[in-house]
């Protein structure tokens, strides 16, 4: 195991070809490493856009084929001499397993599954429930939260006044959602809580893209307050216009686009799956229940109703963020690392030592 504070070799690997939330993570908890002085490199697909994202000091080995993936990326890493293997998002973390060679660990971004991660030596666990459920493993384990990125500088385009491009009168409110467009994020029963309940004269935009899109685009139709505004770059811009943010997901480990809308000072409304119901305990936002889109409706419109009378600057928020620190966070998985490297040397130490006496009775 390499000695404290000396650089080590670290291998990421995810496999999307497109940025969300896990990503996004993998992607700046990679740079910040290799700012740190770590040796860092990233196994993904071949063309995806993570490789553009990462910094000079980040090296991208694109995997063109995705057949025996978990050979090659152990292959790989041991060419690259790897301390650590450290997968993101269940078929990652299921192809780190077979780094050997290496500290395999994985970043529970959705949730544990035995298929993907039972065979890892670390799991770094997102929110506090996650680590209290994880079944019983050989391995270590540690919660360590996410914190929101800041977004790529150099693939946004210039700032937007979303208020204007979107044509609204000063007196109109507007309701924002940021995610995938999948059924896990909910965004179906956002629309359907905001056609049911809203004002007629507020607001509806969701940023993303995702295979629902086409279904989303169906059920908004007929209603003008509705926008669904794909990819969008220039997010953090955008959360400024929102006099109210909405994560309306049937599941969610730890959502950095929450975050993101609690470091705009946006109000904030989600159903209470189980990443928000930690994060938010405390804070000044409101939960509602999962997958009910009467109590989301109503919640939203009471929301927009107590909004209303009161300026943009009356409407900011302040949340307690100190627990959702970057700095902290990457210092904290580096340190992690470490552990496993100890912990993996301690159990060899003690399969040798059982060799040694199963030999000796052999003899």
């Amino acid at each position: 195991m390499p000695p404290p504070f000396e650089p080590l070799t670290l291998v990421h690997v995810v496999f999307s070809s497109r940025i969300a939330g896990g990503e996004r993570h993998c992607i700046d908890l990679a740079n910040a490493q290799a700012a740190l002085g770590h040796r860092v490199h990233v196994i993904g697909s071949a063309g995806s856009a993570v490789a553009a994202a990462l910094a000079p000091g980040v090296r991208f080995h694109g995997l063109a084929l995705p057949l025996l993936r978990g050979w090659r990326v152990a292959a790989l890493a041991r060419r690259l001499g790897a301390d650590v293997c450290h997968g993101h998002l269940g078929p990652a973390c299921k192809a780190a397993a077979h780094a050997r060679t290496a500290a395999r660990l994985g970043t529970l971004h959705v949730g544990y599954k035995a298929h993907h991660h039972a065979r890892l030596d670390g799991l770094i666990c997102v929110n506090r429930a996650q680590h209290d459920n994880l079944p019983a493993h050989d391995g270590l384990a540690s919660v360590i939260y996410n914190w929101a990125p800041e977004r790529d500088a150099r693939a946004a385009r210039p700032a937007t006044d979303l208020r204007t491009e979107l044509g609204l009168a000063p007196h109109q409110l507007l309701v924002g959602s940021v995610g995938r467009l999948h059924p896990s994020k909910g965004m179906d029963l956002l629309i359907a809580a905001f056609k049911a309940h809203a004002p007629a004269d507020a607001v509806l935009a969701i940023l993303g893209e995702g295979p629902d899109e086409a279904a989303l685009r169906d059920a908004a139709a007929g209603d003008a307050r509705i926008h669904l505004l794909g990819f969008r770059a220039d997010v953090d811009e955008a959360l400024k216009a929102f006099d109210l943010f909405v994560s309306p997901s049937r599941e969610e480990a730890f959502p950095l686009a929450i975050l993101e809308a609690m470091r705009a000072g946006r109000p904030v409304l989600s159903t209470a799956t189980q990443g928000p119901r930690e994060m938010l305990a405390g804070q000044p936002a409101r939960l509602v229940p999962v997958g009910q889109v009467g109590a989301l409706g109503q919640a939203l419109a009471e929301e927009l109703a107590r909004l209303r009378p009161l300026s943009p600057a009356e409407r900011q928020v302040a949340y307690a963020t100190a627990a959702y620190d970057r700095s902290s966070a990457v210092a904290r998985t580096v340190s992690f690392y470490r552990d496993v490297l100890m912990h993996r040397a301690e159990r060899a130490k003690v399969y040798e030592e059982q060799d040694e006496v199963y030999a000796g009775w052999r003899a």
